[in-house]
């Protein structure tokens, strides 16, 4: 099911529309976070993502661990 509410990401204000803030013409989100799931399909790819851009601070031994196991080992950390 499509969400009908957007929020506007500049002033804050909600709409029913769905490409632009009729407002002040900025770009809209859905404010509402995705249906939980206790089988959460994407939640190893988001905890990666969140420890490569660094949102997550983990030990060096910890994430070489966690990479290794996945398929995103290759991935340079440092860069």
């Amino acid at each position: 099911m499509d969400s009908i509410l957007r929020r506007c990401k500049v002033c804050g204000r909600y709409t029913m529309r769905k490409d632009r803030c009729p407002y002040c013409g900025g770009e809209l989100e859905v404010p509402h976070p995705p249906k939980y799931s206790p089988e959460d399909k994407y939640g190893r790819y988001r905890l990666l993502m969140r420890i490569m851009s660094g949102e997550v601070r983990l030990r060096e031994d910890i994430v070489r661990a966690i990479l290794s196991q996945s398929r995103l080992s290759k991935i340079n950390l440092n860069s």
